[in-house]
């Protein structure tokens, strides 16, 4: 098994990237990995989710629970807000369903390496109530996503590509994350991670420009960012094991636009902080 804390990590990463995600920022780092199911001295890095041992793949798992973030109304916006999230993380085999690659198979699994695609919910999104001069909305859509995590000297790194095929913006965004997870003891696991995006012109476009249209019935001015980097995170996510089963997670970091979206009309504040909470439990 992996000697890292890996469901603490996942679980931490799943909830993390949903509020990426949900920030309008898209597939987030932070992990929730099972190491409520790992013998004593072999954590794993999410709460639900187990680790193998002498760097091999993850276990099989389940691991549910519940929890709470707080964040923007979207990336950009002053308003913040509240909302409760599930937390899953299930491993079957090359099966798997969690919030950071959706569901799909993970056909290349080691103690190095780990690549799969997914169908992922897409959560970037905005109501007219959120944005400036109600002038415009996006929907939460579903995406198809391929990655690649690379595990080397207490790294690991992970890449992916996703292309929104329904609701959101039908765009594409590309995301990169780097993280060091950190065994503090048998019951406590840390890991701080960086992480970018990058998006394609159409999800840049339709999610912060302002077209003609728009321009002339709302009074702001007409925009249109392109392609280019979207967002920087730092995160540090938290795992404590209560018990064999029960595990609770806490995550807080900053997010920041970038590039040329970082001008758009409807951004009123280009740093932002968020944190989260969740219980898990896994079985």
């Amino acid at each position: 098994m992996r000697q890292t804390p890996g469901f603490c990590n996942r679980v931490i990463v799943s909830a993390s990237a949903f509020v990426w995600a949900s920030s309008a920022a898209a597939q987030t780092l932070t992990k929730i990995e099972p190491p409520l199911t790992a013998a004593p001295g072999q954590a794993s890095g999410y709460p639900g989710e187990s680790i193998g041992q002498d760097g091999g793949p993850d276990e099989d798992h389940i691991a549910i629970g519940f929890g709470g973030l707080y964040q923007p109304a979207y990336l950009g916006s002053r308003k913040y807000q509240f909302q409760p999230i599930p937390v899953i993380d299930i491993k079957r085999g090359h099966f798997f369903v969690n919030f950071q690659n959706g569901i799909g198979v993970a056909p290349a699994d080691s103690e190095a390496l780990t690549a799969g695609v997914g169908v992922v919910l897409v959560t970037d999104n905005y109501e007219r109530k959120d944005v400036p001069n109600r002038f415009n909305k996006v929907d939460m859509g579903a995406g198809a996503r391929g990655f690649v995590s690379v595990r080397q000297f207490g790294l690991e790194a992970t890449a992916g590509v996703t292309q929104i095929f329904a609701g959101s913006t039908k765009g594409m965004i590309a995301d990169f994350s780097l993280s060091r997870p950190i065994v503090v003891n048998d019951r406590l696991f840390l890991t701080p991670s960086i992480g970018t995006r990058w998006a394609n012109a159409k999800h840049n476009d339709r999610f912060y420009g302002v077209s003609a249209r728009q321009a002339q019935e709302s009074g702001l001015r007409q925009f249109r960012p392109g392609s280019g980097l979207l967002d920087a995170k730092a995160e540090l996510g938290l795992q404590y094991r209560l018990t064999d089963h029960i595990g609770f997670g806490a995550a807080g970091g900053v997010t920041t636009l970038l590039g040329k979206v970082k001008d758009s009309p409807i951004v009123r504040k280009k740093t932002a902080p968020f944190g989260m909470g969740f219980l898990t439990y896994t079985f």
